[in-house]
């Protein structure tokens, strides 16, 4: 059975943190149309603590800790609160240095139902959820292969964001525009979904 190892963890939240700053004037312009215009830098500053806290960790359990706690001291409202409770959550589910393939898929569930204790939105209410739960559901298969497990989640947060188009928002300023927010991607899955992209990119190079 594959094993993730601390520090190819590291390499994929360097990863995300890249791909998610070469991006974040686009996530940003989406929010624009919607709400704050500042989802693209918030994503730039929780990810940077967190990329940061998790540079000298030896271990999952503390490293994913550090990261939540790091991520939860910035100033970046519901961007910060989120993407802390997701590796707080996963930080309660992992051991040592190294993760078998199952226990990865029981790490990134265990984010994902934090994340639900945090908000109530769902699939189809245009957030973020959008992407993160088809994400985590698809790292759920059968395969204990990482590279392509982390593939089909990729896929999945990407079709989910995508679909984010035709929905009209249930939360945040964007519920305000009613109808009006229809045909507007939401900028939270697109981020959500370029982190699963670089959790999957990385892989690929590692398995």
């Amino acid at each position: 059975m594959e094993k993730l190892g601390i520090d190819t963890f590291k390499s994929m939240i360097r990863q995300a943190l890249a791909d998610v700053s070469a991006r974040a004037d686009e996530f940003s312009a989406m929010d624009a149309v919607c709400g704050d215009g500042d989802h693209g830098t918030a994503m730039v500053e929780a990810l940077t603590a967190i990329n940061e806290s998790a540079q000298d960790a030896g271990e999952f359990k503390t490293m994913l800790g550090n990261m939540a706690m790091a991520a939860m001291s910035r100033s970046c409202g519901s961007t910060s609160t989120l993407i802390g409770a997701f590796f707080l959550g996963m930080s309660g589910q992992a051991e040592g240095d190294e993760l078998p393939s199952d226990h990865v898929k029981i790490m990134f569930g265990g984010g994902l139902e934090s994340v639900k204790k945090n908000t109530r939105a769902e699939p189809g209410d245009k957030t973020l959820m959008d992407a993160l739960v088809p994400a985590v559901e698809a790292l759920q298969g059968n395969s204990n292969d990482l590279s392509e497990l982390f593939k089909q989640a990729a896929f999945a947060a990407n079709r989910g964001a995508e679909s984010t188009r035709n929905m009209k928002a249930s939360f945040g300023r964007a519920r305000n525009l009613g109808d009006r927010s229809i045909g507007s991607a939401d900028p939270g899955a697109h981020s959500w979904a370029c982190m699963f992209n670089a959790f999957s990119n990385v892989l690929q190079k590692n398995f």
